[in-house]
């Protein structure tokens, strides 16, 4: 006979009842609350909820670029060198998610097989599920897991996809921008979408024909930039696939902590990490609330018939849910 379905409160408290044991950094536990921020729910919320006061420890690095340019190679080759130094590592790794069957390759499990033995080294492959962003919906509650898990580093590994990489910066300490030789004119496409973002630059496959160019324009984009703080981002250059060049890209990023501290620019941005994701939370309940209680597509598809415009449509609704939705608890 098969047993009922837990209900969102049973889930929750067997979650909470597995705490102690994601603190002690036990990898079924810590895949199993990684596994509960995906699906979202009562379990999410509980997990965080949980594990937040905990975090703030671990040095999280993102790890984007286009696609083809050694992401996975690298990341592999940066938690090994961690690794040497004794220093434990967590790796999201965020594959795109099919939009044809919904699936996702989850490869890099398989690129990383030296790692995934290693019991200082925790990997999880996630699928973005449709996010845009290079980031799955659930990465930054992930974060939290690993962090609150005693993790020393937090590697994210994203997707690939150009401008919208934006994402990441929002969500990481220190952004690593990974690009590589002979992308030519395409490096306008990299300036006009990440360009902005990099605390460190990459240019990974440096044995290629082609890097002293790609340094220059790199360099040259840096020094157009008006908008350039204190910290400059080094241009740094590696052949992955041989760990060259891996000691100076963690020197740099131990550098560019260094700089966030003395600066108060790391608190800066944790500070925004959260309002982040206590926007995203409210904009999600708030559509969630307009769904469910109003009917968003009986009103989207009236206001299509009557030519009405989106925003005296937003309007009403936002006004519906506000009269039946209890912003602050009562505390009488």
């Amino acid at each position: 006979m098969t047993a009922p379905p837990l209900s969102d409160a049973q889930v929750a408290e067997r979650l909470a009842a597995s705490v102690p044991a994601i603190l002690a950094r036990q990898a079924r536990a810590v895949a199993r609350a990684i596994s509960a921020v995906e699906d979202g729910g009562e379990g999410q919320r509980a997990l965080v909820r949980a594990l937040y006061p905990r975090t703030g420890r671990a040095r999280v690095v993102g790890i984007t670029g286009p696609p083809g340019a050694g992401k996975s190679t690298l990341t592999d080759r940066l938690a090994r060198h961690l690794r040497e130094r004794g220093e434990t590592v967590g790796i999201l790794a965020v594959d795109p998610t099919s939009p044809y069957s919904g699936g996702a390759l989850l490869g890099d499990r398989i690129r990383m097989q030296a790692l995934y033995t290693d019991p200082g080294v925790f990997i999880r492959s996630m699928a973005t599920r449709g996010a845009m962003g290079g980031l799955a919906p659930a990465t930054r509650d992930a974060i939290d897991v690993l962090d609150a898990a005693g993790f020393d580093w937090v590697l994210v590994e994203t997707v690939g996809v150009g401008q919208d990489e934006i994402d990441v910066v929002r969500s990481v300490d220190t952004v690593v921008v990974v690009t590589l030789p002979g992308l030519g004119d395409d490096i306008q496409a990299i300036k006009a979408g990440i360009m902005e973002i990099a605390d460190v630059f990459v240019i990974n496959k440096a044995d290629r024909e082609g890097v002293e160019r790609a340094a220059r324009d790199l360099q040259a984009s840096l020094e157009l930039d008006q908008e350039m703080g204190a910290w400059l981002p080094p241009i740094l250059r590696t052949v992955a696939t041989l760990g060259q060049g891996i000691d100076a890209l963690v020197e740099a990023i131990a550098r560019h902590r260094a700089h966030l501290d003395q600066s108060g620019e790391l608190a800066e941005r944790r500070r925004g990490h959260l309002r982040l994701r206590v926007e995203s939370i409210l904009k999600d309940r708030v559509l969630a609330a307009a769904e469910r209680g109003h009917g968003l597509e009986r009103a989207i598809e009236r206001a299509f018939a009557e030519r009405t415009d989106p925003y005296t449509v937003a309007d009403a609704l936002f006004a519906e849910v506000a009269r039946s939705t209890p912003f602050l608890p009562s505390h009488s």
